[in-house]
């Protein structure tokens, strides 16, 4: 009898493993299949990895929300987004998962000028073009990245130097003393240095232009406050506050109207804010606010406009400029209703 069962055994044995192999084949060929689609599904889009630096401030998600629209996928997009939440070592780890995804572009706005040359170097070995948006990264490492789009803040920071010189003459207060106080934002940002320097260049034209205190307010309202309130401790003289966002002024302001300090129309603090958001430019219109240099956060479009270029082989501008504006209780009414952010 076991002589006749063993056969049977035997051929049931082939047959399953038959049966088995016959499944796995199928499952390979079905497995093929779908990863095939969903490869021939993403062709059809331009896979953009986006490291976006945080949430810091209202400006920053208006900025988000610009590249979100415009790199959409009705747009022809696939959009992978990652928060750094204020921390530059999220970015390098976002920026080496692209590089590991084989990501058609790589995209971010760096936290500090310093410290991308190994893992863009790394980038570039891997045939993937970087974008940088609003800000930018140090001089000696241009040659690691593509283009950049965003805005000027060198200008920005005249601006508000030439602002003060024209409204100081406007009253004629141009010969006397002006102690000024600085917010700035976070250190070693693009629009903290460039802001910072654009400022202090107009200001050493002038002798009687008394810088007191330069700090950081890291670009958040808490710290702006925080900052603002030593400065009030410390100094009962202020002339001017220069604060590097909107976000560290509302925090300002706030800490001036604790401290007793009228804050509006015919004041005796004249205001300087960056970046020109809805709530801020209705501070302009009260006149809580002196002028607010913009810092333009709609850069999604021409984000776009830069990647079909380099796909249809374009030779690119190292820099694109978005636009920005000036704005005061002369000129806010005309932009405030249509201010989205």
């Amino acid at each position: 009898m076991r002589k006749s069962i063993l056969p049977h055994r035997k051929l049931t044995a082939v047959l399953m493993i038959l049966i088995m192999g016959m499944s796995c084949v199928s499952c390979k060929m079905f497995n093929a299949e779908l990863e095939q689609e969903i490869t021939s599904e993403e062709d059809n889009l331009i896979v953009v990895g986006y490291s976006q630096l945080g949430s810091e401030s209202v400006w920053r998600t208006a900025n988000t929300n610009s590249i979100q629209k415009a790199l959409s996928e009705e747009n022809g997009f696939f959009l992978q987004l990652k928060n750094a939440r204020q921390k530059q070592e999220n970015q390098i780890k976002a920026i080496r998962s692209f590089i590991s995804q084989r990501v058609d572009y790589i995209v971010f706005s760096p936290i500090e000028e310093e410290g991308w040359r190994t893992v863009l170097t790394e980038a570039r070995e891997a045939g993937i073009p970087v974008i940088l948006v609003d800000r930018t990264i140090s001089k000696k490492d241009e040659s690691l990245y593509t283009t950049r789009v965003g805005t000027d803040t060198y200008w920005e920071g005249e601006q508000a130097g030439i602002w003060l010189e024209e409204d100081l003459l406007k009253t004629g207060e141009q010969d006397e003393t002006v102690n000024i106080v600085i917010l700035e934002g976070t250190t070693g940002a693009t629009s903290q240095i460039g802001r910072s320097v654009g400022f202090e260049n107009i200001a050493i034209q002038h002798e009687n232009w008394n810088i007191m205190a330069s700090e950081s307010g890291d670009f958040t309202t808490a710290k702006g406050k925080e900052v603002m309130e030593k400065y009030l401790w410390l100094y009962d003289d202020i002339d001017v506050l220069v604060s590097q966002n909107d976000d560290m002024t509302f925090g300002a302001i706030e800490a001036l109207k604790e401290s007793g300090r009228y804050i509006g129309p015919e004041d005796d603090i004249r205001i300087i804010s960056f970046d020109a958001g809805r709530s801020a430019l209705e501070l302009v219109k009260a006149g809580e606010i002196d002028v607010d240099i913009e810092c333009n956060p709609e850069q999604g479009e021409l984000l776009a406009e830069v990647i079909h270029k380099l796909q249809s082989g374009e030779k690119v501008e190292k820099v694109y400029m978005v636009e920005d504006k000036v704005f005061t209780i002369d000129n806010v009414d005309e932009y405030l209703e249509s201010r989205t952010y």
